[in-house]
């Protein structure tokens, strides 16, 4: 992956949940073993990129991609932040033939963004070479150096929506209790101090019960006094939507999983100010927990950094 100077990029990388190894380096330029001078001075046509060794299991492709479009201004050509020249132009470089399909639905997906067009170079890798040495985790040698992205984007988490995919209505049938059911796909409202998780604060996460797709960290459940589980934001903002409810002669927000479409309860604003002023009132019928131990090998282990 090319993304401007590779010192940001490669540091950038090595935080993400799943990411094995990241090294700088030169890749798909006109000559053998260049040295860094000779993209500079010499025009040897390489870009200078990161290759990136990723752990399949733990984070895909998709999700890598992501989070490389957050750190690039992928409209610009031969630029990013103060850096410019051809050495310094974005670029994704596969070396399976299968990955450039993700990468081009990827990129339309992208394209939806921005109203200039995407210049991303896609290209297969027809060469890579290893920087000097002085380069390889330059900002872990040098905390103060050159650095033209925000490292922390590397830490808002991104969950991926296709890992989570919606039920039918007979998998829901036969996965879900009454109970379950009722609350998930009727809007239904379980019985206050009479369910599971009301006055429960293990260390975990809470996931929806239809599909899997994380909703709610234990970090911010909090006791509300209310009867049903109660949480200050969801573990990402992403993965629930709102949408108003005027049952009961009343007019609320009524929040539902993003992925599963399942109802899961309401948000007010009466929850505490020194952490948002939200709660959000939840049925415990509509989640299940993970337990923090669990969660590495039940494949949430991406989420650990918003639990501990």
């Amino acid at each position: 992956m090319a993304g401007g100077c590779f010192w940001g990029v490669e540091a950038y990388m090595e935080k993400i949940y799943g990411v094995v190894d990241a090294v700088s380096g030169y890749a798909n330029g006109k000559t053998k073993n260049p040295k860094y001078e000779d993209l500079i001075y010499r025009g040897s046509g390489h870009a200078e990129a990161v290759f990136v060794k990723y752990d399949a299991n733990k984070i895909s492709l998709e999700t890598l991609l992501k989070y490389y479009f957050r750190i690039i201004d992928p409209t610009s050509v031969n630029k990013q932040g103060n850096d410019r020249g051809t050495q310094y132009r974005t670029g994704i470089y596969y070396k399976d033939i299968q990955d450039k399909k993700i990468i081009d639905a990827e990129i339309r997906l992208q394209q939806q963004k921005y109203k200039k067009k995407i210049v991303v170079e896609v290209l297969s890798l027809q060469n890579f070479y290893k920087a000097e040495e002085y380069h390889q985790d330059y900002l872990k040698k040098n905390p103060n150096g050159y650095c033209h992205i925000d490292l922390s984007k590397a830490h808002d988490i991104i969950i991926d929506k296709k890992k989570y995919p919606k039920l039918s209505e007979k998998e829901l049938k036969m996965k879900l209790n009454v109970q379950q059911y009722k609350v998930t796909q009727q809007g239904d409202t379980e019985r206050a101090f009479q369910n599971d998780y009301w006055n429960f604060f293990e260390a975990g996460i809470y996931v929806d019960i239809t599909t899997g797709e994380p909703l709610f960290s234990s970090k911010d459940k909090y006791n509300s006094a209310c009867g049903w589980p109660s949480f200050t934001k969801a573990i990402v903002p992403e993965v629930v939507t709102y949408h108003k409810d005027t049952s009961f002669n009343m007019i609320r927000t009524e929040v539902r999983s993003r992925s599963g479409n399942a109802h899961l309860g309401h948000v007010f604003d009466d929850g505490p100010r020194d952490r948002g002023g939200k709660r959000y009132c939840i049925n415990s019928a509509a989640i299940q927990f993970i337990p923090l131990k669990e969660m590495e090998e039940k494949g949430y282990g991406y989420l650990l950094s918003l639990v501990k």
